[in-house]
């Protein structure tokens, strides 16, 4: 099938590839920043994890004699 592309058409399809290549560079540094915070989270929630785990066996330890 051959089409004949106007010169309107063919700048209208350039323009909207323009602004989704520029979405997609958008959206991956956008990925990339989640993924960075996610990380981050995640190591967090890690270290938070143990230090409860440290002071729950501090509380299960029997004190000083009084």
């Amino acid at each position: 099938m051959e089409a004949e592309w106007t010169e309107e058409a063919i700048q209208r399809i350039t323009t909207e590839n323009t602004t989704l290549k520029q979405r997609v560079r958008r959206l991956t540094a956008d990925t990339r920043t989640l993924d960075e915070r996610l990380k981050a989270a995640r190591s967090n929630l890690r270290f938070q994890d143990r230090r409860l785990a440290d002071l729950e066996a501090q509380l299960a330890e029997p004190g000083p004699a009084t």
